[in-house]
This record gives C-alpha cells, sequence and structure tokens, in this order.
C-alpha cells in the first residue's frame, strides 16, 4: 500500500484571506502558522455550504501522495497487465525519473500499437477553476501527442442527453431549464419524481456565489404552491415545504407517469390542441397507454400493483394535475437505472398531455435540486475557457463503460443506433477525477485496471483510483495554485488566489504535462510558452475581448486579479422553457427530425432495441427481478382484484431490498471524504445505511450496529441508522466513501461503498448510461470482528 508520511504543507506567510472558490461555494481562506487553513464563507452568501468544513483537510497531510511513486511490478518488470495493481507497493521516485519512464512509455505506446490505444480519462468535478480544468489539460495535452480514445456523456446524466436529443432535440431541459424566479411567481404544484433534495443545492460545478434554492422553493411555498413528491426516500423534499410523500417502490416512476396518462386520455382530460400542434406520435402513444397495441392498458389499477400507490389516489393525482399550472419536475436520479430513459420520456409525455409546456411555471424540468445552478439562470455567453485542441482519433466508450473498454478488446458494442468496436487499450491516462467512486461493481474495475500495460494517474490523496495506477503524479488542489472560477449559472467571476504552498513534491496538472510533453517534443503546443499566470491573462483577455460592450467587464486583467472578484453581466433570471416553441411552432421548431417532441420516436424505433422501444414504455428496471408484485399483464387489469402496497423486502428473493445508492449530504461525491463534515456522518467508522424501524427490527439491528449488504457481485460492511423516511424494503446507502477492499474476507468494501455491490451494465444500447442508482440486495447483522478502516491511510 503506498506510504504514509506526515509531512505538512508549506503555507504561504500570514495575510489577508485570500478569495477562492470550489463547487460548494465562493470563500476566503488565510493559511494560518503551523499549516492549518481558516475558511471564511462569502458574506454575501444567503445559505453557505456546510461542505466548506471539509476544505482544511485537503491541506493536511492525511492520505496525500507527497512526491511521484511508480508501481514496483511495474518499474521492476516493465510494463504490461498485472492483476497486482492495486495490492501492490510504490517505489518514491523523482520528478526526472518519473518524466523520463513516462516519455518511454508513452512513445512505445504510440510506436507499437497506435494513439486509439491510449484512453484519456477525467471527470468534470476535477477542479472549478477555468484553467486548472484537470479534463481540459489532460486533453489538451493527449490532443497534442495525437490523439486518444475518449469518452462522452457522463455518470450523472448518461441516459438524459442522448434521450433528449431524439425526444426535444437538445439538452435545453438540463441547461436552460424554467428559471426559479418563475417557479416561485406561477407553479401551482410540483410533481416531484425524485425529489429535490435540498443536499443536492450546496454543490454546482465551477461554483456558486449564491445559494438561493432553498429560498425560492420557501418562496413558492408560502405563496400557496403545492408539493408531491414521488420516490421512496421521504427528505428528497425539505420538511418545509409540506409535501405529500407517495413513497414508491423504487424504480417503478414510469409505470405511475404512464398511469397518470391513462387517466388524462381516458377522461378526456388532456390537452388536445397541444398535442397536435406541438408534438408527433400521440395517436402511437395514446393506444400503447390505452392498451390498444396489445399490451395491458395503463390503468390505475394496473400500476398500484407495481408501484404501491393506491389506483384510487393515482386517479385523484391525474385530476388534479389539471387544475393547477403544474410543473413536472424529473431527478437526475430517475435515469441512473436500468430502462432509465423511460421515465425521463414517459414524463416528458406526461407534461405534454397537461399542455403546459411553454407556460410560465408549468411543463417539464430536469434535474431541479440535482446542483444549484440548475434553474438559477444563465449567462448568454462562454467563460474563459482553455482550448482542448482538436482530438483526431474516432474511437469513443459512454463513460460508464470504461471496463467493457478494457476488458473486451475487439468486441462490439451498441449505442444510440450504431454499433463500435472497443479498442485495445494499452495505456489509460488519468487526471481528474475518480473512477472508483463514479463506476458500479468495483470488483470487476479492479480486474479491467490490471488489464492495461500501464495506468498513469493524477492525485492529490491516494485514492483507490491512485491505488491502482503504475505510475502516481502527486498532484494539487486549488488551494495550492492560482486560478480563475466562474460558473455560467452564476453572476461573479472570482479570482482564486493561492492559498497555500504545494504539499510534499505536488506540482499542477499543467506544470507535470508540460513537463512532459517537453520530454515529448510537443513542449511548445501544449504549453505556447506561457507561465500560470501569462495563461490565466491570456484567458481572461481573450474573453473578455470577444465579448463585446454589452457584456464585456470594464476591469483589465490586473484589476480583476487585485479585486478578487467582479459581476459578470447579462444572468437571464427570468426565463421560460419552451416558451418560444409554445408560442409558435413553425418559427421555432425543436431541433428534432420533426421540429416537434416526439412522443414517438421512429428513429429510436427504427434502431429495434428491446430494451428501448419507440415510445414511452414499462420496462422493469432490474431485467432478472421485477420490483414489487404486479398483475399478469395478459389478465383484465380493470376487473382483476388490486393488490395492496408493497410491504416491504420481496419474499423469497435472495435480494429482497431495493438499495437506493444516492449522492451524500456531506461530501460532494467522494471529495475530501476524510474532512471534518464527512468524517462526523459516519457510523461506527462507516457510511451509513437508513432502514425502515420495521426492516431494521425484523433483522434485529439497532442504530450504531454494522450490517453485511450484499448482491450478486460483491458486499460492502456499513453502519444502521433507523429511519421512517426511507420505504419499507428499502436500504439508503450514499455514495462516495472511498472503496476499501482491504478485509475481502470479510466485505468487498468494509467501509460502505455501494458500487462495491451495483452492477455494471448500461441503461439500454440507446444510452449505455450508468445504472448505480437502484440495487437488488440482502442485508444481515455483522457481528464478527470489525476490520479496521483504511481507505485514508
Amino acid at each position: 500500500m503506498p506510504p504514509n508520511s506526515q509531512t505538512s504543507p508549506h503555507p504561504l506567510p500570514a495575510s489577508a484571506p485570500r478569495p477562492h472558490s470550489s463547487h460548494w461555494g465562493t470563500f476566503s481562506a488565510a493559511s494560518l502558522p503551523g499549516g492549518g487553513l481558516d475558511v471564511i464563507p462569502d458574506p454575501g452568501d444567503p445559505e453557505p455550504s456546510p461542505l466548506l468544513r471539509n476544505i482544511p483537510a485537503a491541506l493536511g497531510p492525511r492520505g496525500r501522495v507527497l512526491a511521484p511513486y511508480v508501481r514496483r511490478g511495474w518499474l521492476e518488470n516493465g510494463p504490461g497487465p498485472d492483476p497486482r495493481r492495486g495490492v501492490d507497493t510504490y517505489v518514491r521516485v523523482s520528478w526526472d525519473e518519473a518524466v523520463s519512464l513516462l516519455v518511454r512509455e508513452f512513445g512505445r505506446v504510440r510506436a507499437d500499437h497506435g494513439n486509439r490505444a491510449i484512453f484519456g480519462g477525467s471527470y468534470g468535478w476535477g477542479s472549478a477553476g477555468r484553467f486548472h480544468h484537470a479534463q481540459s489539460q489532460i486533453h489538451r495535452f493527449l490532443n497534442c501527442f495525437g490523439g486518444y480514445t475518449r469518452s462522452v456523456n457522463t455518470y450523472s446524466l448518461g441516459a438524459s442527453r442522448t434521450l433528449l436529443r431524439h425526444v426535444v432535440g437538445d439538452d435545453a431541459p438540463i441547461s436552460a431549464p424554467t428559471t426559479w424566479p418563475v417557479l416561485a411567481e406561477h407553479t401551482g404544484l410540483f410533481l416531484c419524481f425524485g425529489g429535490m433534495p435540498a443536499k443536492n443545492f450546496q454543490v454546482n460545478a465551477g461554483g456558486i456565489s449564491r445559494h438561493r434554492t432553498a429560498q425560492r422553493l420557501a418562496e413558492a411555498r408560502a405563496r400557496g404552491a403545492r408539493f408531491v413528491l414521488v420516490g421512496p426516500v421521504r427528505d428528497d423534499l425539505a420538511a418545509e415545504l409540506d409535501a405529500e410523500w407517495l413513497a414508491t417502490v423504487p424504480g417503478t416512476d414510469t409505470a405511475l407517469m404512464l398511469a397518470l396518462s391513462h387517466v388524462l386520455i381516458e377522461e378526456g382530460r388532456y390537452d388536445a390542441d397541444f398535442c397536435r400542434r406541438h408534438c408527433v406520435g400521440f395517436d402511437t402513444f395514446a393506444r400503447h397507454v390505452l392498451g390498444r397495441d396489445g399490451t395491458v392498458p395503463k390503468t390505475p389499477r394496473w400500476a398500484e400493483g407495481i408501484c404501491g400507490i393506491p389506483a384510487a389516489r393515482i386517479a385523484r393525482l391525474a385530476r388534479e394535475l389539471t387544475r393547477h399550472r403544474t410543473m413536472i419536475s424529473l431527478s437526475w436520479s430517475l435515469q441512473r437505472a436500468r430502462r432509465g430513459e423511460q421515465p425521463l420520456w414517459a414524463g416528458i409525455a406526461l407534461a405534454c398531455l397537461l399542455g403546459q409546456i411553454g407556460l410560465p411555471g408549468g411543463g417539464f424540468g430536469h434535474g431541479y435540486g440535482a446542483t444549484a445552478g440548475i434553474g438559477a439562470g444563465t449567462l448568454p455567453y462562454r467563460l474563459p475557457t482553455l482550448d482542448q485542441g482538436v482530438n483526431p482519433v474516432p474511437d469513443f466508450i459512454p463513460c460508464a463503460r470504461i471496463a467493457d473498454l478494457l476488458l473486451r478488446p475487439g468486441e462490439t458494442f451498441d449505442y444510440d443506433g450504431g454499433r463500435y468496436t472497443y479498442p485495445d487499450i494499452r495505456l489509460v491516462h488519468w487526471a481528474g477525477g475518480n473512477p472508483f467512486h463514479h463506476h458500479q461493481d468495483l470488483a470487476r474495475l479492479r480486474r479491467a485496471f490490471g488489464r492495461p500495460d500501464t495506468v498513469v494517474v493524477h492525485e492529490p490523496h491516494w485514492t483507490a483510483t491512485a491505488r491502482h495506477a503504475d505510475v502516481v503524479l502527486p498532484a494539487t488542489t486549488t488551494l495550492e495554485r492560482n486560478d480563475i472560477g466562474g460558473a455560467n449559472q452564476d453572476a461573479a467571476l472570482i479570482a482564486m488566489h493561492r492559498v497555500a504552498g504545494p504539499v510534499g513534491e505536488a506540482r499542477d496538472d499543467y506544470r507535470a504535462l508540460s513537463d512532459l510533453a517537453d520530454g515529448l517534443g510537443i513542449g511548445h503546443d501544449f504549453s505556447r510558452g506561457r507561465t500560470e499566470r501569462e495563461w490565466l491573462e491570456h484567458l481572461y483577455e481573450g474573453w473578455r475581448a470577444g465579448l463585446g460592450p454589452a457584456y464585456a467587464p470594464e476591469e483589465d486583467f490586473g484589476t480583476f486579479w487585485r479585486a478578487g472578484r467582479i459581476p459578470l453581466r447579462g444572468l437571464r433570471e427570468h426565463h421560460t422553457l419552451y416558451a418560444g416553441f409554445r408560442a409558435d411552432p413553425e418559427a421555432r421548431p425543436l431541433a428534432t427530425p420533426s421540429g416537434r417532441i416526439e412522443l414517438f420516436s421512429a428513429t429510436i424505433a427504427s434502431y429495434g432495441y428491446d430494451d428501448c422501444p419507440g415510445h414511452p414504455a414499462w420496462l422493469p428496471p432490474d431485467p432478472d427481478s421485477d420490483p414489487g408484485p404486479h398483475p399478469d399483464p395478459d389478465a383484465d387489469a380493470d376487473s382483476a382484484p388490486a393488490p395492496g402496497p408493497d410491504p416491504g423486502p420481496e419474499a423469497g428473493s435472495p435480494y429482497p431490498f431495493w438499495l437506493v445508492a444516492n449522492n451524500p449530504a456531506t461530501r460532494l461525491h467522494s471529495q475530501l471524504d476524510h474532512g471534518e463534515l464527512s468524517a462526523s456522518s459516519k457510523v461506527a467508522g462507516r457510511e451509513p445505511a437508513r432502514l425502515h424501524p420495521g426492516d431494521a427490527a425484523a433483522l434485529g439491528v439497532r442504530d450504531g450496529d454494522v450490517v453485511r449488504i450484499r448482491s450478486a457481485v460483491g458486499s460492502c460492511l456499513a453502519g444502521v441508522v433507523v429511519s421512517d423516511a426511507v420505504r419499507p424494503g428499502v436500504v439508503q446507502l450514499a455514495t462516495g466513501a472511498w472503496w476499501d477492499p482491504s478485509a475481502p474476507e470479510v466485505a468487498t468494501c468494509v467501509h460502505g461503498n455501494p458500487n462495491a455491490v451495483t452492477q455494471d451494465i448500461g441503461t439500454s444500447r440507446l444510452a449505455q448510461g450508468c445504472t448505480g442508482q437502484l440495487t437488488r440486495v440482502a442485508l444481515e447483522r455483522h457481528d464478527g470482528p470489525l476490520p479496521p478502516v483504511r481507505a485514508h491511510e
């Protein structure tokens, strides 16, 4: 395992707090004598994030990569597949030696296998800065080197972005939804599938200077808006909103949506004119909902047996939707499951039947509550951005198929109507992001990481990804470098002043890649001979010159840097999604083949995918295990007796519980898991797992006990929290605990990482998105000795 050290960072001389930014907000920070850090939330932020409490841990010596390290087996035996990645020891080397080894290896792989044998791994949450954005840096470097196999889409929205292109033409429901001020003023009923979790209001890619989402929701509630939460976890909406909770069986949202649509169509309560003028495929969708295409009618009685909500309540809810300005809110979590395209498509179809799309406060939104920026408004221009160049290599994978890429070279895969081949990856170069957090079935991912010839990782900390690398380059955190902070949903640009000197021998990605580029003969192409400061000024002034007088800041770079922050003009805080399209669909068509919203997509239908037909349909999210009792699809649904709500775990199933693996409240994904706030949430040193009191009693466990959660692919230990905020038959375990496989005889992860038990399978052949949200599991009390958690050592 990586060595442990108590080396302290080198603080800058004591001075006034320096402005800075992060994905969880704007703050000032000052380095204290002895290496501590004083973090001061922005006094203008109405709801500063408690996640700022984790930031001082970034500079602490615990878990930091303090110098370049090379895995012993790779150093002694040379490049090649090696199952010892993840369990081997490391040898400390100098920067010059590390760069020399990598120059030789990059040259060998390109000469022997070509650039398609290089995979450029990165993920977008790596840095809030515009220049030291790890994804931009590594992609620019690899493009200068001749290109690389890339990934497309994200773990967050893999199914959504692909489906939305077919149904509405682009990702406007994500990037430019109806804004919060409009919703607060006009929406009468929020129907929230998956909720709007307040914990997610804390974060935003690129930062946020004003956290206002909770305030906007409170304003809507004070005005009289009503909230209905659909999902298995009650606190996915704040208690102050007095929401009605429809505690559905996980993964059954599509069935409920189709039943609501059935009532609207059967009773003639839908907006026929909107469906005729603004949609295509209504007739096909209606035939399916009514059961006139040979399938079972999607009645409330049919849905009751699937989702566990009484049929009478479903019918009343459908009628209530028509009496208000209704917002159908569809969380990102809905599509992170098997058949994840279907709830998004069915939710859009339900909004079309209501006919309120394009009206202030009505229609649908995708991702309210996913980040602080969703619904906050958008700037009508880009922010300073590092040019990544052009990648001449055409090969790609959907990002959630990384293990398949490494394990199945030469095999084909389906994606969005095409058939592609996995290239034979020999070198993985990863900077920014942690696949051993995002990916599913981590034991399989470990096997996959054992196959390439070489794995190179830039990391500040000894994450599981770093522990599976052959060459580990110590990277700085944002606190140890200068940058420009900003996000397209925020009206401030932040001068991110360096707060502390590098910890150990850490270097920023730009400097590390510049040294490697020099050794490979592409140094000037990559760096253009500029220092960090020169790049920041170049990006800022080039951006400012291109904006024009309406939006360009008056401040030159020097003035901006001294000020620490400048306001940005033009944030569109009052916007209604598809208002122009609603007013004139002929003059303002969507970018779909028909120019309309496609309730039936001839394009998707032409692909012939049995796991994603040409219209919204109920397809069980787990192909091997339907969730909960439901009627025989060949029976007469209107005359069959309606089963009662699902009482909890599925009797007789080897995996009777649904695991809901959602985002954590005490950190951003896995970042700074050892920080103060994140550490305070642990139970018996493990990630907390919430169980319903009835399930806890049946299992014989209480608060503070440890359970073993297991699935068909692995197991993990977690600390018990008993709560009636989760539906019976559900265990909720947040993502982000650093994977700890140090005691495999006890569990695949002894720290509580849910991806030890999730299955590595795509949403469908259409999108191949991440399915880590829902998994069938079994639980048992762990009574044996508790192995220590070594993840942060």
